[in-house]
């Protein structure tokens, strides 16, 4: 996938929400007044930071060409996130009620989005990669990974067949 024109940034957060409505329109005025796009990815769900990476780019790529699925880069992401055509899935990787460990997106990145963001968020190091099993059962499910393909390519790789749902949406558009 084409890296040179990625102007999007990432970073891993935790915040609290009462209630999503209000968040997300807090964030859709934060975007507005800084002419940016900001998407949260439930990091829960994700394969890891390249994993929202990857969705973005997908979700850039199609906003590019003209030919979104969903009516906004926002779901659109969220869609490639969850390897899905069915919004009801993909809004189970978006911020939920009550704690939230998200990769926040931003495109195009800029300082003031950050600092828009920084009252609302806590910014964190690292990206939530390690995967216990409890959550490697739960990507496994999500992303229907069978024994067969993990014998395959190692566990190892495990992120790696994630990222191919990922890539497998553009296929089934």
């Amino acid at each position: 996938m084409d890296r040179t024109e990625f102007s999007c940034g990432i970073r891993a957060a935790v915040f609290d929400v009462a209630d999503c409505e209000p968040f997300l329109n807090t964030l859709r005025t934060i975007a507005s007044d800084t002419h940016t796009t900001i998407i949260c990815f439930n990091a829960d769900n994700l394969a890891g930071k390249r994993h929202a990476e990857t969705a973005l780019r997908y979700a850039l790529r199609s906003r590019d060409a003209g030919t979104l699925i969903a009516n906004s880069l926002e779901m659109e992401a969220l869609l490639y996130a969850s390897g899905s055509r069915q919004c009801s899935v993909a809004s189970s990787f978006g911020i939920h009620a009550g704690n939230n460990r998200a990769y926040i997106g931003c495109c195009p990145a800029s300082g003031a989005v950050w600092d828009a963001l920084a009252p609302l968020v806590r910014f964190v190091d690292g990206d939530w990669e390690d995967r216990d099993t409890e959550r490697t059962a739960r990507l496994r499910e999500l992303f229907s990974i069978t024994n067969e393909e993990i014998a395959a390519v190692g566990e190892s790789r495990f992120a790696d067949l994630v990222l191919e749902r990922v890539a497998l949406l553009e296929v089934y558009r």
